[in-house]
C-alpha cells in the first residue's frame, strides 16, 4: 500500500527536541522525543546550546526511521516549530558565536531600558518609543528582558567583540532553517520580538526604517523575511547526511509555537479560539486586523495564515503549576498516588491527578490558590505576582489543595477571557482545547465549569505543534490549503459546563479577582 507524502515535522521546545510524521490530513505517525538541558546561569540568564537541539534531532529522525521506516522514506518536506524569543549571533559561516540566550533571559532588561528610556516614560521605556510600536508592530519590547530586543543589546554592550563578528541574529526557528538549508532568513512571526518590524499589512511585513534605527542593532545584521509557508529551498548535503535523508527534501520555512498550535488546532477560521495548556498557557484566534489592547496586554501579531494576524492573549504560568505540584508536593512513594507503582511521566501524573479531583467539590472546599509562580502577563503584565493558597484551615488536606491549583489555573484563564471577550468582540462560546494539559479529563471539566463554555478536545493534543507544522509544510508544498484545515481536525470528547458548578464558581471568581487587586502591592514590596 502507498503512502501519503509525509512532512518530517520538527518541534523544538525548552525542555527538548520532537519529531513527528504528518500528513495532509492531519495524520500523525510516529512520534519521537530528546531531553535538551538548560543552562541557568547567575543574574538571570537562561541559555541553550544549538548543537545540542541538532544532534537531539538527529536522534529522534533516526528513532523515527527505526519505528516507522516507510513513512519516513515518504518524506517530501520538513518544516519546524520551534520555541520563540530566543536568539543566537552566528557569524558568516553560519555558526553560532554564543549559545542560544532564550526566552526566559533577563539579563538584557537594563541594556533596554538603556536603550529606549526617556521623558515621559513609563516602566523606563519612553512614551514616544511605546506610541511608535504599537502604531507600527502592535506590541513592544518586554521591560523583562525577555525577548531578542533586549538580547541582542545584552550581546552589543556585555560581548563586544561577539557582536563584531555576528553576521545574523537568528531566532530559534531561523537556526534551524539555516542548518537545514545553508539559507539565513527569518519568518514573520520569529523576527515579531526583535520589534523592528512595520505589520500593518499582513501580507507585506517588512522592516521599519525606523525602528531599525532606534534599535541600536545594524541592519545587516537583521535577516531577510519570508512568510511561514515559503519554501525556502532544499535541505542542504550536510543536513540530509546529518538526518539521513534524501537531498531533494524541500524545506518549508514553519512557525513558533504558539502560531504552529493555532494551526495544529485546526482553528484558522476567523476569531475561533483554542486555549493551549502547556508549561504556559493561551487563547489565541485567528483575526482580520491588527489591534492591541495596552492594558490587558493582548495584541494580534503576525502569524502563518496569509491575510490574517493572531490574537494571542498569554497567560505565564499554567502546567507549571502542575509541575511544581508533582515535583513538589506529590510524592511518587506516597500511597496516595498508587503506592509507588506510578512511574515518573506526565501521563501517570494526570492519571492519578484525575482520580483524585473527582473526589473534591467545586470550590476546593473552599481553598483558593492563585497560580502566578512566574508572575503574569495577561491580563495584567505584573512580574511580581507570586502563587499562592488561601482559606486553609485544620479541616483541609492534600486532595483540596490539588484541586484547588487545577482551578486556580482555570480561574486566571477566566479572568484572561473577559479581554479576549472584549478583543474579539462576541463573547467565546465554546473552544478548543490543546496542549499537554488537556490530557486531564478533570481539568477539561474544571475549564468547562469555570468559564461557562463547552470545551472540545483536541483528539492528540500532546502533537498540537508537531501537527501545526505539518500542516504549514503541507500548505507550502501544496497538498492542502488553510481552509480546508478547520474540516481536518479532530476532537474526541466535548466537555459541557455544569450549571450548578458554574453558579458556585461565579462566587469565587469574584474572589479572586479581588485576592489579586488587595495582594499586587503586597508582591511589589516582598519582589522589589
Amino acid at each position: 500500500m502507498s503512502i501519503e507524502p509525509q512532512v518530517l515535522a520538527i518541534d523544538l521546545g525548552t525542555s527538548g527536541m520532537k519529531a513527528a510524521l504528518v500528513a495532509a490530513d492531519g495524520t500523525v505517525t510516529g512520534w519521537a522525543e530528546r531531553e535538551v538541558p538548560l543552562h541557568v546561569l547567575p543574574g538571570g540568564g537562561a541559555e541553550q546550546d544549538p548543537y545540542d537541539w541538532w544532534n537531539a534531532l538527529a536522534d529522534v529522525v533516526a528513532a523515527l526511521g527505526r519505528s516507522h521506516p516507510d513513512h519516513l522514506r515518504a518524506v517530501t518536506t520538513v518544516c519546524s516549530s520551534t520555541q520563540g524569543e530566543g536568539t543566537i549571533p552566528v557569524d558568516a559561516d553560519g555558526e553560532p558565536l554564543s549559545r542560544c540566550i532564550t526566552w526566559l533571559d533577563m539579563r538584557g532588561a537594563s541594556h533596554l531600558k538603556k536603550q529606549f528610556g526617556g521623558f515621559p516614560a513609563v516602566d523606563g521605556i519612553s512614551v514616544r518609543r511605546i506610541a511608535r510600536w504599537l502604531r507600527l508592530t502592535g506590541g513592544m519590547p518586554s521591560t523583562t528582558g525577555k525577548d531578542p530586543a533586549a538580547h541582542m543589546l545584552l550581546v552589543r554592550d556585555e560581548m563586544p567583540e561577539i557582536y563584531e563578528r555576528t553576521a545574523s541574529f537568528l531566532n530559534v526557528l531561523d537556526w534551524i532553517n539555516l542548518k537545514l538549508t545553508g539559507r539565513t532568513v527569518a519568518t514573520v512571526d520569529s523576527i515579531l520580538t526583535s520589534w523592528v518590524t512595520d505589520n500593518r499589512r499582513p501580507a507585506q511585513i517588512r522592516y521599519s526604517p525606523a525602528l531599525v534605527a532606534d534599535s541600536g542593532i545594524d541592519r545587516d545584521k537583521l535577516p531577510p523575511i519570508v512568510a511561514c509557508t515559503d519554501v525556502i529551498g532544499e535541505l542542504s548535503p550536510s543536513a540530509a547526511a546529518h538526518l539521513g535523508l534524501p537531498l531533494r527534501v524541500q524545506v518549508v520555512a514553519g512557525a513558533i509555537d504558539n502560531t504552529a498550535a493555532a494551526v495544529g488546532a485546526g482553528t484558522v477560521a476567523d476569531n475561533q479560539p483554542h486555549l493551549y495548556l502547556g508549561t504556559s498557557s493561551w487563547i489565541a484566534a485567528h483575526v482580520r486586523r491588527k489591534k492591541t489592547d495596552v492594558f490587558a496586554q493582548i495584541a494580534s501579531v503576525p502569524c502563518a495564515v496569509p491575510d490574517r494576524y493572531l490574537m494571542t492573549a498569554l497567560q505565564a504560568t499554567a502546567g507549571a503549576n502542575l509541575t511544581w505540584l508533582r515535583d513538589k508536593v506529590v510524592e511518587y512513594d506516597d500511597p496516595l498516588v498508587g503506592a509507588g507503582h506510578i512511574s515518573r511521566d506526565e501521563g501517570s501524573i494526570f492519571d492519578a491527578f484525575d482520580r483524585i479531583l473527582p473526589t473534591v467539590p467545586a470550590g476546593a472546599n473552599g481553598v483558593l490558590y492563585t497560580p502566578w509562580l512566574y508572575g503574569e502577563r495577561a491580563p495584567v503584565d505584573d512580574p511580581k505576582l507570586r502563587a499562592g493558597f488561601f482559606n486553609i484551615s485544620l479541616d483541609t488536606n492534600r486532595s483540596d489543595l490539588l484541586r484547588a491549583v487545577f482551578e486556580g489555573v482555570a480561574f486566571n484563564t477566566r479572568w484572561l477571557s473577559g479581554a479576549v471577550n472584549k478583543f474579539l468582540g462576541a463573547p467565546v462560546t465554546s473552544l478548543v482545547i490543546t496542549g499537554g494539559g488537556a490530557r486531564s479529563d478533570a481539568w477539561c471539566q474544571i475549564f468547562a465549569d469555570v468559564l461557562g463554555v463547552e470545551i472540545r478536545r483536541d483528539a492528540r493534543p500532546v502533537a498540537v505543534n508537531a501537527r501545526g507544522a505539518g500542516w504549514i509544510g503541507a500548505v507550502g508544498a501544496g497538498l492542502v490549503t488553510f481552509p480546508e484545515i478547520a474540516d481536518l481536525a479532530r476532537n474526541d470528547e466535548i466537555f459541557a459546563p455544569d450549571a450548578k458548578a458554574h453558579e458556585a464558581y461565579e462566587d469565587v471568581f469574584a474572589i479572586y479577582k479581588t485576592l489579586h487587586k488587595q495582594l499586587a502591592p503586597v508582591y511589589r514590596r516582598l519582589n522589589a
